[in-house]
């Protein structure tokens, strides 16, 4: 079959929205996504339309709100010693230090695991060299009696002094069947849960820190101790990873949500939340209005798909907090409004800060065992914290999206001056990078990589200066070439995009979000100074 009726079967198989269906993705759910009908829109000059049978937005549908609200990053506000610091560079020596450290790190436990697995394999056969033996002297022993079947792994005694074969002994076939003995002594490795693992320690259990952990979380406390928070000194430590105890207060750091100096801090904290619930008053019950009802209704549609497997946010009390961010955040940015995508945003904020007041495990809490003080705060500062990190990226979410343009384009000069092996098999197969990357940079590799993942990698990009906008160009980059065999092993154009779009990250976790980290860091080092290095 031609590689254009591949194409179009795939996408008829893939692609086709279902009213209220959920795509199965690897290390996340979601909603289906089609990336051709974004590819033609954004081809059209048309922006994607956010609501089915939705009705044109009139220009003056949000001039009353812009003219009377101020933006969620105001000028002179009192974080503008904050934003200063964000344009310092951190300090290449140190991170690239952590970078090599870490891949140098993962190399020595993979030759371990090498070795191991080797160890494991040579005893299993010689275990089972010895069983055939064995059981070969049965054989020879001329037993009369066929050997009677147990489905037990291990052989039990018989009251007349005999044992019962295991089914891999049992003479089916051959005496020598030994398959299922062998598929019985492969390791297992365990599941981790969606949000487990999501910092140092454990989120479920919070097993004993070892030595090391111990002594980053006292460099933390330290320095977030001082009347006035360094942050720079906080970057660096926050790009190998925070600990789960710090990182609430760290995250609202450096996102520019509070003022390094500590007296000023929770002042500071009283009017932000303040400030959200008289939005709140002012305007959510304008959801209900005609010209704010396609936008309420796709974040409606949009919110029970949000992470549809973890418990913690099919509770209707969360749902009604995402909602809530949501459309405020949407009236109070109407040069892009509420484009799908956004509400993945909103996740990990909500679960760092729902740590703020639980020990438990995350991805099964029940919210309403909270305080209503402490459930209104985990509100407020998500949305404040979400609107800092959109600030930077807000283009993406524009008319047509235009920032996610540049960067898919970006990614693919990138990639080709990378790995030209990669690029030219995509290209052979006529795979587009936006039929892809689209998803990637529009939810930030939010459906690539489990929730702890994304937590995880999120430390990094708030340590990064424009972590989220230019940093994880590189940090897709590397995700990209991380599967280079899986995509060389495809010889179509169907196997490549169900690959791409079903990435094998569900047992992802510290160790290959910090090794992903490290090479795109590598690649930022290589050729962020120099653009020129990958274009053609």
């Amino acid at each position: 079959m031609s590689t254009d009726g591949n194409k179009k079967q795939f996408w008829k198989r893939n692609t086709a929205k279902v009213p209220g269906s959920i795509q199965h993705v690897y290390g996340a759910q979601h909603p289906p996504f089609d990336p051709l009908l974004h590819a033609n829109l954004i081809k059209a000059g048309n922006k994607p339309q956010t609501t089915p049978g939705g009705k044109p937005k009139k220009a003056t549908t949000f001039q009353e709100f812009e003219s009377i609200t101020s933006d969620a990053w105001d000028v002179g506000d009192d974080d503008d010693e904050l934003l200063a610091m964000a344009a310092q560079n951190l300090n290449i020596e140190v991170v690239m230090e952590t970078a090599n450290k870490v891949i140098e790190n993962h190399s020595k436990q993979q030759e371990k695991q090498r070795q191991d697995d080797a160890d494991a394999s040579e005893l299993e056969d010689r275990e089972e060299e010895e069983h055939e033996e064995d059981v070969e002297e049965q054989w020879e022993e001329g037993e009369e009696s066929t050997p009677e079947v147990s489905f037990a792994c291990e052989p039990s005694p018989l009251s007349d002094g005999r044992r019962v074969k295991s089914l891999s002994e049992a003479p089916i076939g051959s005496p020598k069947d030994t398959s299922l003995h062998r598929q019985q002594s492969l390791p297992h490795r365990p599941t981790i849960p969606m949000v487990a693992r999501i910092a140092d320690q454990n989120t479920s259990g919070t097993p004993a820190m070892t030595e090391r952990e111990a002594s980053r979380l006292d460099k933390f406390k330290q320095v977030l101790a001082g009347p006035n928070t360094d942050l720079e000194e906080l970057r660096k430590l926050s790009w190998s990873g925070i600990p789960r105890q710090v990182r609430p207060i760290t995250w609202k750091l450096l996102s520019g949500y509070l003022p390094a100096n500590t007296e000023r801090r929770e002042s500071t904290l009283q009017r932000k939340r303040q400030e959200y619930f008289g939005f709140i008053e002012q305007y959510y019950d304008s959801r209900n209005e005609e010209h704010h009802q396609d936008t309420y209704r796709q974040i409606h549609i949009d919110i029970p798909r949000t992470n549809p497997l973890i418990p913690l946010f099919q509770q209707a009390s969360v749902q009604e907090i995402f909602e809530r961010i949501l459309f405020i955040w949407a009236i109070r940015h109407p040069a892009s409004g509420y484009v799908q995508g956004i509400n993945d945003l909103v996740t990990p904020f909500f679960v760092v800060y729902v740590f703020e007041y639980t020990k438990e495990e995350v991805e099964n809490f029940d919210v309403s065992s909270l305080q209503e003080a402490a459930l209104r705060n985990i509100e407020a500062d998500s949305f404040w914290c979400m609107s800092k990190l959109l600030d930077g990226i807000q283009d993406n979410y524009t008319f047509a999206q235009p920032g996610i343009q540049r960067k898919v384009k970006a990614l693919e000069e990138l990639v080709s001056r990378i790995d030209e092996t990669v690029h030219v098999h995509m290209q052979q197969y006529e795979v587009e990078y936006l039929q892809f990357a689209f998803r990637w940079m529009n939810n930030l590799l939010m459906r690539e990589l489990p929730l702890r993942c994304t937590i995880r990698l999120w430390d990094t990009y708030q340590a990064e200066p424009e972590g989220f906008s230019h940093f994880h160009l590189y940090v897709c980059a590397a995700f990209l070439v991380r599967w280079r065999k899986e995509i060389l092993d495809q010889r179509d154009f169907q196997g490549l995009m169900i690959l791409l779009q079903n990435l094998p990250t569900m047992h992802w976790g510290n160790e290959e979000v910090s090794v992903l980290l490290a090479e795109a860091y590598r690649l930022k080092f290589a050729f962020a100074d120099a653009p020129n290095h990958y274009k053609r």
